[in-house]
């Protein structure tokens, strides 16, 4: 029997990793709501949505280390398991301690998994095709980001049920990695770039990558808590987060298009006058509710082309070298956006409402606007 290639392989590792985000999608804005309906402040249920985030900024800088001395294969199967026992702690558990100490733990998991499949799609796919390659994967990430937070609604199920499902998903990640061989996964030649090389030689787009992960990834969870706050029942306050998955998986593949045909500078332009133009509106959200879910459409859409456009960029930054730390770079600010996004906007929603929420998220917008002029500096020869 032929052997996959290198590229089959990295598609079945990608089908796992969507299994995860999936799970995630359907565990994190249920986990926000059960808090903010046990009496939690938004700063507090934001503190606990920054958790796995804040586990992934601090492990990535050291993945590109480990994946040199593990492999990509050992470290994505470990990278599973620790995620199913974060899924079985939020089953077991129910409060805010036990559940953080889970998220804890699947947070190091994420960290694994996620550098894995990001190094090895840049590595592999072919430079001509790679906006349309990441392109066509973070949409099948942003389905089942989308897909998650309305999943209580779907299936009308209690809390419970809902966390032993992501549970069984997880677990099927985890089996999607056992059956690839060893032997049938090459590993990048010696001589890894670090990740503090690469967070110098390309500080445009990793401050890019930030404001990425703050509206994509940081405000899923506060804008359920949000809605839920405001009135809105689970499966419509879960519907908030699942506007913004929804807006993410609509925009990946024509952003990956996008990176391949025009010039970076000027989509990254576009991307920030759209976040400004959102965030100013969001600041009538308690007057006109619909506004939650339009600018979540949007926040999602443009904060996840700017992960994937930027994943690109670096890609074609460091061309010909080993991208492990390239994608850890990236992986780090969008981390970033989405550990620090569910504190900060909770904590300016609390104690401004939407238009406290509406200017912090405007001065991201004028911020990307700034590093689209200078994306990345001269890598070393």
């Amino acid at each position: 029997m032929r052997a996959p290639s290198q590229m089959a392989i990295v598609w079945r590792l990608a089908i796992g990793t969507a299994l995860m985000v999936l799970a995630y999608g359907m565990t994190a804005p249920l986990l926000a709501v059960l808090l903010q309906r046990a009496g939690h402040a938004t700063s507090t249920v934001g503190a606990f949505a920054m958790v796995p985030f804040l586990m992934v900024v601090l492990l990535i800088p050291v993945m590109p280390r480990l994946l040199a001395r593990w492999g990509v294969l050992r470290v994505y199967r470990w990278g599973s398991v620790l995620q199913v026992l974060a899924a079985l702690g939020y089953v077991a558990g129910s409060g805010l301690w036990t559940w953080t100490a889970a998220a804890m733990v699947g947070g190091i998991g994420v960290a694994g998994l996620w550098n894995a499949t990001e190094a090895l799609l840049a590595r592999e796919a072919p430079p001509q095709r790679r906006g349309q390659v990441m392109g066509l994967y973070q949409t099948c990430m942003g389905a089942a980001f989308a897909l998650g937070p309305f999943v209580p609604g779907l299936l009308g199920w209690p809390a419970r049920p809902l966390l032993v499902a992501a549970t069984v998903l997880v677990t099927l990640c985890w089996m999607t990695a056992l059956t690839i061989p060893d032997h049938h996964l090459h590993e990048p030649p010696p001589g890894q770039a670090g990740t503090w090389s690469a967070l110098r030689a390309v500080p445009g787009l990793v401050v890019l990558a930030f404001i990425g992960g703050t509206f994509e990834a940081g405000l899923s969870s506060i804008s359920a808590a949000y809605a839920s706050a405001s009135g809105l029942g689970l499966s419509a306050a879960a519907s908030v987060a699942g506007a913004i998955g929804t807006g993410s998986f609509l925009c990946q593949y024509p952003a990956g298009l996008a990176a391949d045909r025009f010039r970076p500078g000027a989509v990254f332009r576009a991307a920030g006058l759209l976040l400004l133009a959102t965030s100013l509106c969001f600041a009538m959200a308690d007057r006109v509710p619909a506004l939650l879910w339009v600018c979540g459409l949007i926040w999602g859409g443009v904060g996840g082309a700017l992960y994937t456009i930027t994943m690109v960029q670096v890609a074609h930054a460091f061309e010909g070298r080993a991208t492990a730390g390239g994608a850890a770079a990236i992986i780090t600010g969008y981390t970033l956006g989405g550990t620090i996004g569910p504190l900060a906007s909770g904590a300016a929603l609390q104690w401004s409402g939407a238009p406290g929420l509406a200017l912090l998220l405007s001065l991201l917008a004028l911020a990307a606007l700034a590093a689209a002029r200078h994306p990345a500096a001269p890598l070393p020869a």
